[in-house]
């Protein structure tokens, strides 16, 4: 029993809090051509059958050729049952590729695809995987104006594991610029029952609210998050984590890569 909770959880937070940091909505623009980004964060996604959370985790993404970026994510998770043992480890794998097919213009926003594979290389037999290969498949859209930008899409998640099943996804975000040094947003993201093995979990739909502040924009960031479901199953979701980006071209210094920030802060 607790180990099928713990899997429902841990298969809930990394199937939605990591897609779009800190949001849980994604946007489809990708990293630009020879350029990198690399997040250091964690993650709470917590319900009345316990709490599951990744980090330290660490993402990277890699602009590999224009409109295209390469993805992956490596975490460690745990999973606190409200009673019995708790668990850490390594959690399971994603990798994933973001394409932009219909680059924004002044009347049209822009289009891309954000298809992604998650490794079982978590132990599912403690609660800290799915135990099966699994696969989030979104379709998102992004408009700006001035400070303003918004995004959001839907898409749906197969997975075959034992007592678990394929349920949609979809939210939506507007956030905007508060100066040179802080940007807010707020989203609506919901998601669907993840299957028998998840017992009394249900479908949630969650308000959140987070951002990102610049230590050095856009090479160096702090991202937050914090939300709540507002219907279906009680949920509680947080993120935090430092973001880095570097490359060709880029107004900031390369040299400026992420370990020597950290050095820094």
């Amino acid at each position: 029993m607790r180990i099928l909770l713990g899997l429902a959880l841990i298969v809930g937070a990394a199937g939605t809090v990591i897609a779009g940091p800190p949001f849980q909505t994604d946007d489809p623009e990708p990293v630009d051509y020879r350029h990198f980004e690399a997040y250091l964060f964690s993650t709470y996604d917590g319900t009345a059958l316990g709490s599951a959370t990744l980090g330290p985790a660490f993402e990277f993404n890699w602009g590999v050729v224009p409109d295209v970026q390469l993805h992956l994510v490596v975490p460690l998770a745990a999973f606190i049952p409200p009673a019995g043992t708790k668990a850490f480890g390594i959690g399971d794998t994603e990798i994933g590729v973001k394409y932009r097919f219909i680059h924004e213009t002044k009347h049209r926003p822009e289009f891309g695809i954000f298809p992604f594979v998650e490794l079982p290389t978590g132990n599912a037999e403690a609660g800290l995987g799915n135990g099966r290969t699994w696969y989030r498949l979104p379709l998102w859209v992004q408009k700006s104006e001035g400070p303003w930008t918004t995004y959001g899409g839907a898409g749906e998640v197969l997975n075959w594991a034992p007592g678990m099943h394929n349920y949609p996804f979809g939210g939506w975000l507007l956030q905007r610029d508060l100066g040179k040094k802080l940007t807010l947003g707020g989203e609506v993201f919901a998601h669907g029952a993840l299957g028998p093995a998840a017992l009394s979990l249900r479908p949630s739909t969650l308000a959140d609210f987070g951002g990102y502040y610049y230590f050095k924009k856009p090479a160096f960031q702090l991202l937050f998050l914090a939300g709540h479901s507002v219907a279906g199953q009680r949920e509680t979701i947080a993120y935090l984590g430092l973001y880095w980006t570097w490359g060709e071209g880029s107004s900031s210094d390369s040299s400026h890569t992420f370990l020597h920030d950290m050095a820094r802060y």
